[in-house]
Parts: structure tokens; C-alpha cells; sequence
């Protein structure tokens, strides 16, 4: 067995442990009722405002992040005022704040929720903490910073790679000639290169990241999919040359009078501008599905022990795991390569040089 397929074995045989320790009193009250896994799945994929580590309760270990907050003025304390599960309420300054479903609410000394259908209707003041997903893209951030100084100290001493710029330079090479120059042509691909290496580099780093024992699925959250959209959909379009544009507005030339393409203009040019809006939207979701679809079934076949209520699933469910955790690895790369790969042909489409007919 490789050195690479004993750790993730290890990890699961970590996890199965941890898991079947925090849910020890599933086991004793089987009979009355099934198991329900959706919270524990719901709980590892979200975001929160502590880094859960491992454990339960007064044994639980994690990390406290700050809570930034606009409230009538600057709120800042640490999420430890929360508690470990984020159920008591923070006292910050005469003020009251309680978490449920992973927002802050002002509430008063009882940590009391108006409810709603089902909805908290207290004054939701804004949030800019730090949350699990956002230190997660921090340390990323990072580690691609210190990468990317130890690379260029390495050329500096010779222009031959050493160290960990031999691992990066295959990738950066990659990029650059299988996906900028391929799809954005050689005349003005190469003042893309930067942002689609740091695309690439910055979505693989995090996907590999969430696959770590207590880690954040900072690639499986929207929000943090749709900033990464938001900055294609203005690269794209701030790139777009007249041709572009002219496809956008007139996209039937000037081969056919006004008179008599108006009627498909009322048509064509809303699909064309729509399009605008759903080529990232399309990046988006496919980032945040893939990647959280692959936690959402390495826990569910983890689940099988305690919905099956026996542990001769076991190795099945192992297995099972270990097969898509192997598979995720993979996915990992393929979902950076995909986002970077879209990202760079919807910038040669803007930035195409016209076409002459001979």
C-alpha cells in the first residue's frame, strides 16, 4: 500500500472513530427511533463561526474566530462567546447576539427568536467575521503567497527549478500553454496567464484543503463560488472588443436590412445578453454542486453503520468511501482545470480578433 493510500485510510478509520464516539448514544436508543443523518451531514458542510477541529461538548477542540459585526457601530469579540456549538448568547458591549442556522441575531439576555414560518424576525445586523470558510480561503491565500516568493527565490539562484518550483512550474507551463494560449489565441493570451494560474492554483489548493480532517468546504459554498463567477463575468466583459459586442447587439450582421430583422432582434438580443449572465452563472454552480455532492456521499455512506444499525457494514461502507474519497482526489483537480479551462474561453470569445471572409 502506498504511502498516499495509508493516509486516507488512516483518516477514515479517524473519522468512522470520532463519529461513532459523538453519536454513542445512537446505539442505545436505536429501537425508539431511526437515525437521522442530514444534521451531521448539514453540519459538516456549512460554514460557521468557529473551526470545529474534533470532539464534543467541554471535549471538543477547535479554533475561535472573530465576529465582526455592524450593530449601531463597530462590534469585534471572539465566537468563543458563542460556545463550542454556537448555542449560548454573546453578551458584546450591552448588546445581546444568538446564532441559529449559521447567522447572528440581536436578541435580548434570554437569546429569545421571534419566529416567523419558521423564520427569525430579529434585527440581523451585518456580518463581516471570519468565519471557517473565509480563514480557510486566508490560509490558501497564504500558502500560494509563500509558494509563489520560494518559487522566484529559486530563479533567482539558477533558471533551473528547484524545490518546490519544480512541482509548480509543470502547472504553470500547463496553464499557460493547454488552456490560455489554446483558447484565447496568441496574440493576447498572455496578460491572462497571471489570474488564470492563480485561478487554477487557488481552486485546486482549497479543494485539496476541504478533503482534510476538519477542514472547511470553502469550494462547496456558493458565495465563495459566485465571487470567483463575479470575477470572470467583469474579466470577460471589461476584456470584450467592438466584434464582441457587435455579436451582442447586431448579431445578424448587416447582411440583412433593420427593417426586416427587427422582429428576430426582439428575440435574439435578449438570449445574447442573457448569455452574458448565465456562462458564469453556469461556473458557479457547477464548482459549489460537484464539490459539495462529494462530502454529502462520503458522509452518507459513513452514515450507513447508524442508519443500518449494525457494524457489519462496515467494510462496506469503508470501502465504499474510500473508493469516492480516492475519486474526490481526482475531482479536485479536474473541477480547477474545468473552472480555469471555461474561464479562459469565454475570454478568447471576447477578445477574438474578427473574422475576414476571403
Amino acid at each position: 500500500m502506498s504511502f498516499k493510500k495509508l493516509l486516507i485510510a488512516l483518516y477514515l478509520f479517524v473519522f468512522c472513530f470520532s463519529f461513532a464516539e459523538t453519536h454513542e448514544g445512537t446505539a442505545e436508543t436505536a429501537k425508539e427511533e431511526a437515525y437521522n443523518p442530514v444534521p451531521f451531514i448539514m453540519h459538516h458542510i456549512a460554514d460557521a463561526h468557529n473551526w470545529h477541529l474534533w470532539g464534543e461538548g467541554h471535549n471538543s477542540v477547535g479554533i475561535s474566530l472573530p465576529v465582526i459585526l455592524w450593530d449601531n457601530g463597530l462590534k469585534v469579540f471572539s465566537s468563543e462567546k458563542f460556545g463550542h456549538e454556537e448555542e449560548k448568547v454573546a453578551e458584546v458591549d450591552g448588546n445581546f447576539y444568538k446564532v441559529h442556522h449559521n447567522k447572528i441575531y440581536s436578541t435580548n439576555a434570554a437569546g429569545d427568536l421571534e419566529m416567523h414560518e419558521g423564520h427569525p424576525t430579529n434585527n440581523e445586523p451585518l456580518d463581516f467575521s471570519i468565519t471557517k470558510v473565509v480563514a480557510q480561503m486566508l490560509l490558501a491565500a497564504v500558502i500560494l503567497l509563500i509558494i509563489g516568493f520560494a518559487s522566484a527565490a529559486s530563479y533567482k539562484k539558477s533558471q533551473v527549478p528547484s524545490g518546490i518550483a519544480k512541482f509548480i512550474e509543470p502547472l504553470v507551463v500547463f496553464v499557460r500553454d493547454d488552456i490560455a494560449l489554446q483558447n484565447i489565441g496568441s496574440v493576447r493570451y498572455r496578460k491572462y496567464v497571471p489570474y488564470l494560474v492563480t485561478l487554477f492554483l487557488f481552486i485546486w489548493l482549497l479543494n485539496i484543503l476541504g478533503l482534510l480532517p476538519g477542514a472547511a468546504n470553502t469550494t462547496g459554498n456558493i458565495a465563495f463560488t459566485m465571487v470567483l463567477a463575479v470575477f470572470t463575468l467583469l474579466i470577460v466583459n471589461l476584456s470584450g472588443r467592438k466584434t464582441y459586442w457587435m455579436h451582442m447587439l447586431d448579431p445578424l450582421g448587416k447582411n440583412m436590412p433593420f427593417g426586416g430583422k427587427i422582429l428576430i432582434y426582439i428575440i435574439l438580443i435578449p438570449v445574447e445578453l442573457l448569455g452574458i449572465i448565465t456562462k458564469p452563472f453556469a461556473l458557479m454552480i457547477r464548482l459549489f454542486a460537484n464539490m459539495t455532492a462529494g462530502h454529502i456521499i462520503i458522509m452518507s455512506l459513513i452514515s450507513l453503520i447508524f442508519i443500518m444499525k449494525t457494524y457489519l457494514i462496515t467494510p462496506v461502507s469503508l470501502g465504499l468511501s474510500l473508493f469516492i474519497y480516492v475519486l474526490e482526489v481526482l475531482v479536485a483537480a479536474l473541477q480547477a482545470y474545468i473552472f480555469t479551462m471555461l474561464t479562459a474561453l469565454f475570454i478568447g470569445s471576447a477578445v477574438e480578433e474578427p473574422h475576414h471572409d476571403h
